[in-house]
């Protein structure tokens, strides 16, 4: 097996193609998957949102590879019911289901009208949920008042063994804190590896022995000037600095922002380029940084080019 996955990006295409696509994908070579869990699209341009919950099924039956996607429990979710149906998909494809869980962005978790809380809390939430998602797992009848409440909670249909809970982390500090109670940390990797590096290196130094995965941004067209195109079309909104994206409601809003986003600014977040060579070399060093997976997110719209083309001139290169 490769330690490469493919990414099912929910916002920019629907579930049905991207059925088809990770078909093609688990064909070609790649052995694992990332799925998002989104309720609206990053941009208006993108345009869909499909509910991964439903979409996983489908997908783990039509292929063999390994599934993952990152959640926010606590919000629009109750984190029982996201622990139910990890469990369900677990106990069908045993050691195949892993969950990562995130403090979340306002863009999806606000569609129930929750007040949005400021980071320190959503940190406090999301490791409370992670600790009554573990307890459900584990077979425990599970009463709890805190940020969130359950009462008298029990899964009865559950794996044989409970899944992964991996961290998402988007800065040093926070992944320092995941590798305390986390069963490992996934990140974003970036084209000079500044920042991500610094973020597995806060992990690794608590949490040595646990697993880090790495969602990398690049975009694979027949041209550069294509590549760049696509990925500016779908992925500006995305290149905003800072945090300021969590805060955002709407794709509307995010779209806002991204008209003040330049093809520069793009390329400085997303890897852009037509020669295959050239994502072998970026690739070779994710997997340098210590990583356990990377999962690949071509961000334009060309995705059966992109894995036809990394099925044979990128993969078999980094088995």
């Amino acid at each position: 097996m490769t330690d490469i996955g493919y990414h099912a990006s929910h916002e920019q295409f629907a579930p049905s193609a991207l059925l088809e696509w990770v078909q093609r994908a688990d064909e070609v070579g790649f052995d694992h998957a990332l799925a998002s869990d989104h309720f609206h699209p990053w941009s208006e341009q993108q345009g869909e949102s499909g509910f991964v919950w439903s979409w996983l099924g489908s997908a783990m039956e039509a292929t063999e590879m390994t599934f993952g996607t990152v959640n926010a429990p606590g919000y629009r979710y109750h984190p029982a019911v996201i622990a139910q149906g990890v469990a369900t998909l677990r106990e069908m494809y045993p050691e195949r289901f892993w969950l990562a869980v995130g403090s979340g962005q306002l863009l999806n978790e606000g569609i129930t009208g929750t007040n949005w809380p400021v980071k320190d809390e959503r940190n406090a939430r999301l490791e409370e949920c992670g600790e009554l998602m573990r307890r459900l797992w584990d077979g425990e009848e599970v009463t709890h008042h805190g940020h969130v409440e359950v009462e008298r909670a029990q899964l009865y249909s559950r794996p044989e063994t409970p899944p992964p809970l991996i961290g998402a982390a988007l800065s040093e500090e926070t992944a320092s804190w995941l590798a305390e109670w986390a069963d490992g940390m996934i990140t974003i990797a970036t084209p000079d590896h500044e920042d991500d590096a610094s973020r597995v290196d806060a992990f690794r130094e608590k949490a040595p022995e646990k697993p880090v995965y790495l969602k990398a941004q690049h975009s694979y067209d027949d041209t550069d000037e294509a590549a760049l195109e696509g990925a500016y079309e779908q992925w500006r909104t995305q290149c905003v600095p800072g945090t300021v994206t969590q805060e955002l409601r709407t794709p509307e809003d995010y779209d806002e922002l991204g008209e003040r986003i330049t093809t520069t600014d793009v390329e400085e977040n997303v890897r852009v380029s037509s020669d295959t060579e050239d994502h072998v070399e970026w690739l070779e060093s994710d997997l340098d940084l210590d990583v356990d997976k990377v999962f690949v997110h071509n961000v334009n719209t060309n995705q059966t080019e992109f894995i036809d083309a990394f099925g044979t001139d990128v993969l078999p290169v980094l088995e």
